[in-house]
């Protein structure tokens, strides 16, 4: 069972997203919240799997508080939930360690489609998200340099692509015949080679060498 809190400042939004779970078998709401005051408070008395948080919660900034939270809470994860598609949202959410980010006019499917890929150890974007990662760091002026001449096996490349282009851990095994606990092992040593700190690094990386379109 999925463990889920929610943390928006709209009631209406979150009984919205609560009637949603409610109908999926391996889904749990246990708790939410209207402020970031409730979130820490429901948080310390229920141990989320997944925390659904509002980029803009009330008054208080939803990245700065992933920060707090992803030291607080180490084992739960976080998808960033955003009016905003601009990717300078997008890439600060994943570099303060946000393990998805959902547009709010997302639907049903790929709400539930984020919260399992994050939950089997994977990150989530969506489409529309990943186009503009794809697009900011296509363009990027700052892009990252061939001064990494790091040899990477065939599997680690391997790995590479699929995790790139928003394959879960467990999607990445299935297609590799391996262990979900290899591919992690690849993909910590892929971010240690490369100095990277997260997927999103690692997309970057994966574009920048022309790894993936």
């Amino acid at each position: 069972m999925i463990k889920i809190a929610i943390a928006d400042d709209h009631q209406m939004f979150r009984d919205g997203i609560i009637a949603i779970l409610q109908l999926e078998k391996d889904c749990e709401v246990v708790g939410e919240a209207g402020n970031a005051q409730e979130v820490f408070e429901t948080l310390d008395k229920v141990q989320a799997d997944i925390l659904l948080l509002d980029i803009a919660l009330g008054k208080n900034n939803g990245i700065e508080m992933t920060k707090t939270l992803r030291v607080r809470y180490p084992s739960m994860k976080v998808i960033m939930i955003s009016m905003h598609s601009e990717s300078s949202y997008v890439i600060k959410s994943l570099e303060v360690g946000a393990a998805g980010y959902l547009l709010k006019d997302a639907g049903k499917v790929e709400m539930l489609n984020a919260i399992r890929a994050v939950i089997s150890g994977g990150t989530y974007f969506g489409k529309q998200v990943s186009q503009i990662l794809m697009s900011h760091f296509s363009t990027s002026s700052k892009p990252i340099g061939r001064q990494e001449e790091v040899m990477l096996t065939r599997r680690e490349i391997e790995v590479l692509k699929l995790l790139a282009t928003e394959h879960s851990n467990h999607e990445v095994a299935d297609k590799l015949f391996i262990s979900v606990r290899t591919v992690d092992t690849h993909r910590r040593n892929l971010l240690e080679k490369l100095k990277l700190k997260n997927n999103a690094g690692l997309v970057r990386y994966a574009i920048n060498q022309g790894l993936i379109d």
